[in-house]
């Protein structure tokens, strides 16, 4: 008999039974932490749920204990999930690239960051190869210190290898999802969880905020993330070099130097600002900011360029809107036809969540 450090409480089912007795089906540690940090619970939260010790679940999550057939059925009865969800393999990465980490809580990144994990586990699930292959180019494993026409340069090799013309992106998304990019759109209720990505070597994830209405300013968090999927992966994050390199790259993928660098102003022209917002679908701050960096536009001319768009309230709502945002196809394409199968293993309502309307999931 074992010695044990972790203290146990009386009632219930009781940690001893818990731990002692293991599920006769395979049993992955990493997905009770998923499915709790889906729900925004605390390991002790869970553990008041199903009447253990929040000792005994953090053993669960790491590993050290696996649960007893009767526990691991209350703790998927209490997260909601198919107590299958529990034996699917689990491939890890690390934390993702998020940018509002000051704004964001610890619950809503970690939240943002499960339901991701759980569009990457969808298309792992792929059998029959629904999705396309995986073609994102090699990473560049650029310096911190990287320079402009470094950055400019990755943005062109992404460019050719992935075979587009010269000019505007079409679709931003449809050609990440063609590359084998999974894509969603955020359903949560924060605001404060922008865009971020998380680069899984087999199937990387981007996710997109719900709340934005604003096509360009949609699109050009799609290609922030795609930065850091080719020049970033899973070597560093969390760095503001990181950050600042993933917008230099978003601006020169939309706005190839050679290809826009004639048609940008040298002044605040607002009537070919306006033009150039329809044709390249990007904002009017970002097309000032690229006449700014490409020396277009001198920073005399772009700051008094700059206060006038505050001055006329801009920059909350542009003029000339673009229409909504690139929806992503790609998860939607999968699950269609399939929503009973995969809902052996996921909660309905999670898939429902990860692909929306048009994928044509409804409760049953």
């Amino acid at each position: 008999m074992r010695d044990d450090p972790h203290p146990r409480h009386n009632g219930g089912s009781g940690d001893q039974e818990a731990e002692d007795t293991v599920s006769d089906a395979g049993f992955e540690p990493g997905r009770i932490r998923l499915a709790r940090e889906l729900n925004g619970w605390s390991q002790t939260e869970l553990a008041r749920r199903v009447d253990l010790s929040a000792a005994a679940v953090s053993q669960f999550e790491i590993g050290v204990t696996r649960p007893s057939a009767e526990s691991l059925r209350d703790v998927a009865g209490a997260l909601h999930m198919p107590e299958s969800f529990f034996s699917l393999p689990l491939v890890e990465t690390h934390e993702g690239f998020f940018r509002s980490l000051r704004r964001s809580s610890v619950t809503d990144r970690r939240r943002a960051r499960a339901l991701a994990q759980l569009a990457h586990d969808l298309a792992d699930l792929d059998t029959a190869s629904v999705l396309p292959a995986v073609t994102v180019p090699e990473q560049a494993r650029l310096a911190l210190d990287a320079t402009t026409e470094e950055i400019e340069a990755e943005a062109l090799r992404v460019r050719e290898a992935w075979g587009l013309p010269a000019g505007p992106v079409h679709d931003v998304v449809g050609v990440m999802e063609s590359h084998g990019i999974v894509v969603i759109r955020l359903p949560l209720d924060s605001a404060d969880v922008d865009a971020f990505s998380l680069p899984f070597a087999d199937r990387p994830v981007v996710v997109l905020g719900s709340d934005k209405a604003d096509r360009a300013r949609s699109r050009f968090d799609a290609a922030h993330e795609l930065a850091h999927l080719v020049l970033h992966g899973e070597q560093v994050w969390g760095l503001p070099e990181v950050e600042k390199q993933a917008h230099a790259f978003a601006a020169a993928f939309l706005m190839p130097r050679d290809d826009i660098s004639g048609e940008l102003p040298s002044r605040a022209d607002w009537p070919v600002l306006f033009a150039l917002k329809q044709r390249w679908q990007v904002s009017i701050a970002a097309l000032l900011m690229r006449a700014r960096t490409l020396g277009r536009m001198s920073e005399t001319s772009y700051l008094t360029a700059m206060k006038m768009v505050s001055a006329r309230g801009w920059r909350r709502s542009e003029p000339v809107p673009l229409g909504p945002p690139e929806e992503p196809r790609l998860l939607s394409a999968l699950v269609e036809g399939r929503e009973h199968e995969l809902a052996e293993a996921f909660p309905i309502e999670t898939i429902q969540a990860l692909v929306g309307a048009t994928a044509g999931v409804t409760h049953g």
